[in-house]
């Protein structure tokens, strides 16, 4: 069997993480050539960033199953004024219609220095401020994070995951992608266990 296999890509707005699309939306294929690699874990159409890509059904399973908990970090542009109330919901758990979220991180940041520009650009409307959430989740549940902020009353306008256990964008602008190295990969196997 091959050795396990991990690369880090920058997925950019309203592309869909899989390799085929049969109505001619972007796909991952777009950006990256990996034969015999799969998404661990999916990330919406309509949201950037982290997408994690293996050949290795075990560190799929470590990487996406709710069970090994990995850590997920986002930020999130918000429509609205976060509140200590808001985040104190958050932190605790939210009701959803599928039932209740685990407890999240979730504090309030200014914009990230390292943003890219998103086209097309979130809708401005001067009467209505924005503002940005730095949220970490340990679930993958189908568009959990915008359900969460939703459900605070903080509709979701830009959503970017940032990282996935000890993986990040970091020096990864969007499209661009990094392969992982063998060790890094057999440590992470390992401290997961």
């Amino acid at each position: 069997m091959d050795s396990p296999a991990l690369l880090l890509l920058n997925k950019p707005y309203r592309v869909l993480t899989q390799f085929t699309s049969d109505d001619g939306k972007a796909t991952l294929r777009d950006f990256v050539h990996a034969p015999g690699m799969r998404p661990a874990g999916r990330l919406d159409y309509d949201s950037e960033g982290l997408v994690l890509l293996t050949n290795s059904g075990p560190l799929q399973t470590k990487l996406a199953d709710p069970r090994w908990k990995q850590d997920k970090t986002y930020f999130v542009q918000v429509e609205g004024e976060v509140t200590e109330q808001a985040l104190a919901i958050l932190r605790r758990g939210v009701k959803l219609n599928d039932g209740m979220t685990l407890p999240a991180q979730a504090e309030g940041v200014d914009e990230p220095s390292w943003l890219w520009p998103r086209d097309p650009p979130i809708r401005f409307r001067k009467a209505i401020p924005t503002q940005w959430l730095k949220l970490t989740i340990r679930e993958g549940r189908n568009r959990q994070v915008r359900r969460m902020t939703a459900a605070v009353s903080l509709p979701t306008l830009r959503l970017i995951r940032w990282s996935v256990g000890p993986w990040s964008l970091q020096g990864l602008a969007p499209g661009e992608w990094r392969k992982v190295g063998a060790t890094e990969i057999a440590s992470f196997m390992r401290s997961a266990r």
